[in-house]
């Protein structure tokens, strides 16, 4: 966790964000602070305000990451809603805005290590709690804290994946950049 109610303005008023790191920079919004909900009846508006948001954090030193510059900037907006809290912890839906614009069709598994890691920086999940994590067309991850390290949350998330498809690479044993390259 970068940062935790960083005021952002937007066309639709100011918003508190909180920023993490989970694999890539992930800004959190409460939709209801922009007037929307998560639903894919505001689909246009959650998408133009993901856009907005990510646009407007572009020189915010807290997206920098700590080890890794290629890591820097913000990658995702999740905009959430929060959903009845269960006996063994909060539960939100979400909409997770990335690129130019995409939306992920999953709660967005490293986006939800993010909210476990801002939910617990906030005290709202700890050890032994668990996020039930919506997305916004139903698909379920749950997360939860499994410990710290190097000043951070571990999470553990769970969800349900299926098989679409198969693809093999082969490599010419005469191609000089068949294991790829770094620049």
């Amino acid at each position: 966790v970068t940062a935790l109610d960083l005021r952002v303005e937007t066309s639709r008023g100011p918003v508190a964000v909180g920023l993490a790191h989970s694999g890539a920079c992930y800004a959190s919004v409460r939709a209801a602070d922009l007037g929307l909900r998560v639903d894919t009846s505001h689909l246009p508006e959650l998408t133009a305000a993901g856009r907005e948001i990510r646009a407007a954090l572009a020189d915010e030193p807290a997206t920098r990451h700590p080890a890794d510059p290629r890591l820097s900037g913000v990658y995702g907006v999740i905009l959430y809603e929060e959903l009845p809290d269960l006996p063994n912890g909060p539960s939100q839906r979400n909409v997770t805005v990335f690129a130019d614009g995409q939306i992920d069709r999953s709660p967005c598994g490293s986006g939800t290590s993010a909210r476990l890691a801002l939910l617990a920086a906030e005290g709202r999940l700890t050890a032994g709690q668990e996020l039930r994590h919506e997305s916004v067309i139903g698909t379920v991850f749950t997360g939860r804290p499994a410990g710290e390290r190097d000043g951070g949350v571990v999470t553990e998330v769970t969800g349900s994946a299926y098989r679409t498809g198969e693809h093999r690479f082969d490599l010419d044993p005469a191609d000089p950049l068949g294991t790829g390259f770094l620049l």
